[in-house]
Parts: structure tokens; C-alpha cells; sequence
């Protein structure tokens, strides 16, 4: 009697990595641990496991240890950072910064200890060359939002593309930066509150925020504010924000010179 049992699937084919797809796999481990732990808190043995590989095999493509596989997975996610700042030219410039900013927050509440750990300092891993990584990804993200405002980061000799920003705007933008990042380590410490999409709101509401205090006396950013002003909708964020602001500082015009004359 011929047997009708299903012969057994033909067992699947064992493909090397090649040098670079292993360093991928690795770091992709790395990442997913360091993420979510302090990074002086996983051990090389957890990042095997975790890439279904040995720890001799860890070693041998991170002979510094630890050490090298966290520069690598930090440098592998600050290159992923970098690209949440990056938003093609086109559209209003706050919607274009509120998606930068959506990208961000994603980032942060996937990466939520690790991107903690990471920005507070203070871990035992902590060296110079990630202190250099980090700055590079604030450094980037400046760039970016400065050529949403018409500028370019570097305060060389002017050609005939954009305009070098100036030392005020300069210092606006990377100070708003330091308050997104600050922002963000407080979300997390308050359990991802208020909802993410909130947050964002008001994050780009600060930035116009700035915008418009430093225009009022640096003339480079009062023409920036100018030509962004032209690009925005109504509906936009520049326009909502308006709307709520416009009535509030009507408050206030008791305050002006010619007011307290007319007294």
C-alpha cells in the first residue's frame, strides 16, 4: 500500500553573510537592546542572543568590545536621526518642519531609554567620540531647518546660492534644537505626554515664536521672517498660531510709546 504522507520540506539552504551584511545584523541587535536599556546595561553576550550568533563571532567583528559596538549602533542611529531632518523643499516651511519634527518624535519614542541615556550623559560608555557623533546629528539638524529658511549653516564667503546665515539666526536655531531635545527628555520622563502630535505643535509654535522675537532686532532674520510669511496658509501653522496670538498681544498695546504719551 503506497503511503500518501507529505514528504518533509527539503531543508533551507545556508546563506553566508557576506562581512558587511554581518555588521548590519549586529547592529541591528545592538540597536534593538540599546534602544530600550542604558547602554552600560547590555552586555555583549545579550547582543549574540539577541543576533542569534556567538560572542566569540561579536568579538570578531568588534574586537574593542562593548566600547566599539556601541560607537558603531550610535553612529548607525545617529545616520537614521540625521534623515529625520531631512524634508524635500517643497510646501509652506513650518509644515515642512512639523513633519521633521513628527519624524523625530517617532524616533524618540521608539529609542525611548536609549535616546534618554544617550543625551543625558553620564554613562560609563560616554567618551569623546560619541560626544562627537551627537553633536554632529545637532549640528545636521540646524543645517536642515536653516535651508527650510532660505540659508545655508556656514558663515563663509557668499555665492550665488543661498545666503550664509547669520551669527543671530544661527544661534536661534540651534537654540531651538537644545529646546526640542530638552523638550523631548521631559516627554519622556512625563510618560509621552502630552500626545505626540501635541507636542509637535507646539514645538514649531516655538520656533516661529523665536523667529519672530529675534526679527525684531536682527534685520537678516526679519527678511527671512518675510519671505517664510509669504509662503504660509492660513491653515498652516504660522496661520493658526496668529490667529491665537494676534488678539492676545492687541492686549498689550497699552504698553507702546505713543499709547503712554496719549495719557
Amino acid at each position: 500500500m503506497t503511503s500518501t504522507a507529505a514528504a518533509p520540506p527539503p531543508p533551507r539552504a545556508y546563506r553566508r553573510l557576506s562581512v558587511e551584511e554581518r555588521r548590519a545584523q549586529l547592529l541591528v541587535a545592538a540597536l534593538g537592546l540599546f534602544a530600550h536599556r542604558a547602554p552600560d546595561e547590555v552586555s555583549l553576550d545579550e547582543v549574540a542572543v539577541a543576533a542569534g550568533v556567538s560572542r566569540p563571532l561579536v568579538y570578531r567583528y568588534f574586537p574593542g568590545g562593548r566600547q566599539q559596538l556601541y560607537e558603531a549602533a550610535l553612529g548607525s542611529a545617529a545616520d537614521e536621526l540625521k534623515l529625520c531632518f531631512t524634508e524635500p523643499p517643497v510646501g509652506p516651511p513650518t509644515e515642512r518642519v512639523a513633519r521633521v519634527v513628527d519624524r523625530y518624535l517617532r524616533f524618540v519614542d521608539e529609542h525611548d531609554t536609549g535616546f534618554s541615556a544617550l543625551l543625558r550623559g553620564g554613562s560609563v560608555v560616554e567618551t569623546s567620540r560619541t560626544t562627537t557623533i551627537v553633536d554632529g546629528v545637532r549640528r545636521a539638524a540646524a543645517e536642515e531647518i536653516l535651508s527650510h529658511l532660505g540659508r545655508i549653516g556656514g558663515s563663509g564667503p557668499q555665492s550665488a546660492g543661498p545666503q550664509s546665515a547669520g551669527p543671530r539666526l544661527r544661534m536661534m536655531v540651534r537654540s531651538w534644537i537644545a529646546a526640542v531635545e530638552a523638550a523631548s527628555l521631559i516627554w519622556l520622563d512625563e510618560g509621552k505626554q502630552p500626545p505626540a502630535a501635541e507636542l509637535r505643535g507646539w514645538l514649531v509654535d516655538h520656533l516661529i515664536a523665536l523667529l519672530a522675537a529675534t526679527a525684531a532686532t536682527d534685520e537678516e532674520t526679519a527678511a527671512v521672517v518675510r519671505d517664510l510669511l509669504a509662503l504660509e496658509t492660513s491653515d498652516g501653522p504660522a496661520g493658526r498660531l496668529a490667529e491665537l496670538v494676534i488678539p492676545v498681544v492687541a492686549e498689550a498695546a497699552h504698553l507702546l510709546p505713543h499709547a503712554a504719551a496719549a495719557d
